[in-house]
C-alpha cells in the first residue's frame, strides 16, 4: 500500500489491519515517528513486549543477526514487532531488503524508519507496497501549518483563534515536531473545550501577545509611531529572544507577499490565498496592509532591508547595535 495520509495508517492499525512490513521515508520526521510510535505502543500488549519487540538502530545493527530475528516466530503471541531506527545510515538498504521482502514473515510486524531521503529505487518501491505499507512523509508548507494546528487541536478536543495559530506558526516555523510539542503543554494546561488564544499562548508558551512580528508590522504598516518604538525598544531588550536578522527576514517576506499583491490580476483575499499561497488569516491581514503600503512603498522597503540585513552581519558596520540599527530601521520603513 502507498500513503501519504498518515491518518490512513493510523486508522488501520487501530482497526487491528496491521501489516507485516511499514517503510517509513521522507523528509518530514514528525509523521514518521508518529506512526512508529503508534505501533511500539499500541500492536502488542504490555506483557507481550519483552519477550516479542525489538528496537535497533541503523548505525548499530547486524545485518545477519537482524534477519534472523526477522525470522523468528513469535512467544505466546500472535505477532513480534522490530523496529529499524535512523535506518538511512545502512549503506545499500533497499538491496538487504529485497531477499526478506521476497519471504517475508507474516507474523513479525517490520517497522523501517528511513528519514530525511527518499529512496528513488522503483523496483523496491512496488515490492514494498506489494507486502505492506509504502510511506512517504513530505514536510508542510509554513502557510498550512495554522490548519494542521487547528486540526491538531481538533482532535484533542480544543479550539484555537486564527490569531493565535498563526502567532504559533511565526514563531515556531514548519517544524511539527516543535509545534506539536508547544500544543502538547497547552493541551495539558488547559481544560478541554478551551478556545486557545494569544493570552493562552503568552501565559503557556512565551510568546508575546503584544510584541511580536505581526503587531510590529501592523504598525509599521499604520506607521503607528508610538506602538512601534514600544515594540522596538522591547525587541532590543530581548535580543536573544528577538535576534535582528530572523526580525529582518519576517519583515523581509511581509514586503516580498505584499509586492507580490500588488502585481495580482484581480487583488482579492481568495487570489492572495491561491495565488501566494496563504492562509485565511494571514491573506486578510495583506489585503489590509496593501491598502496602506503601496508598491512603490514596497519595493523600497525591500532595498532597505537588504541594507540592514547586511549591517546585522557586520558589513558596513561596526559598532552599531542590533537595537539601535532596529531602531533605524523601523523609523525609515515609516518615513
Amino acid at each position: 500500500m502507498a500513503s501519504t495520509d498518515y491518518q490512513q495508517i493510523l486508522k488501520s492499525i487501530k482497526e487491528k489491519d496491521i501489516k507485516p512490513f511499514y517503510f517509513l521515508s521522507g523528509t518530514e520526521p514528525y509523521f514518521i515517528d508518529l506512526i512508529c510510535d503508534y505501533i511500539e505502543n499500541s500492536v502488542l500488549d504490555e506483557s507481550e513486549k519483552a519477550f516479542n519487540q525489538t528496537i535497533v538502530y541503523g548505525k548499530d545493527v547486524k545485518w545477519d543477526e537482524l534477519v534472523e530475528s526477522l525470522k523468528r516466530f513469535p512467544m505466546m503471541a500472535e505477532k513480534q514487532v522490530i523496529i529499524l531506527k535512523e535506518a538511512q545510515s545502512i549503506q545499500k538498504l533497499t538491496d538487504k531488503l529485497m531477499p526478506y521482502l521476497e519471504h517475508i514473515v507474516d507474523s513479525t510486524v517490520f517497522v523501517v524508519c528511513y528519514k530525511y531521503k527518499v529512496t528513488t529505487a522503483k523496483k523496491f518501491i512496488s515490492k514494498a507496497q506489494s507486502k505492506g505499507v509504502y510511506y512517504v512523509s513530505k514536510p508542510m508548507y509554513e502557510n498550512q501549518i495554522p490548519e494542521w494546528i487547528h486540526n491538531y487541536l481538533a482532535r484533542k478536543g480544543f479550539k484555537i483563534t486564527q490569531k493565535a495559530s498563526m502567532l504559533l506558526t511565526e514563531y515556531l516555523g514548519s517544524n511539527l515536531s516543535t509545534v506539536a510539542n508547544e500544543l502538547h503543554k497547552l493541551t495539558i494546561a488547559l481544560d478541554k473545550g478551551t478556545e486557545i488564544n494569544t493570552n493562552h499562548i503568552e501565559e503557556n508558551v512565551g510568546i508575546s501577545k503584544d510584541y511580536n512580528i505581526f503587531e510590529l508590522q501592523d504598525s509599521i504598516a499604520a506607521r503607528d509611531v508610538q506602538k512601534l518604538n514600544r515594540i522596538v525598544n522591547y525587541y532590543g531588550d530581548n535580543p536573544k529572544n528577538h535576534p535582528l536578522v530572523l526580525t529582518i527576514i519576517s519583515l523581509y517576506g511581509f514586503y516580498a507577499r505584499l509586492m507580490s499583491f500588488h502585481y495580482l490580476i484581480h487583488k482579492s483575499q481568495d487570489e492572495a490565498m491561491k495565488q501566494i499561497g496563504m492562509s485565511f488569516y494571514a491573506a486578510k491581514n495583506l489585503v489590509r496592509a496593501a491598502q496602506q503600503i503601496g508598491p512603490g512603498r514596497c519595493y523600497n522597503a525591500l532595498k532597505l532591508l537588504r541594507e540592514y540585513d547586511q549591517k546585522s552581519k557586520g558589513i558596513n558596520n561596526t559598532s552599531t547595535s542590533d537595537g539601535s540599527l532596529l531602531k533605524e530601521l523601523a523609523f525609515k520603513l515609516t518615513h
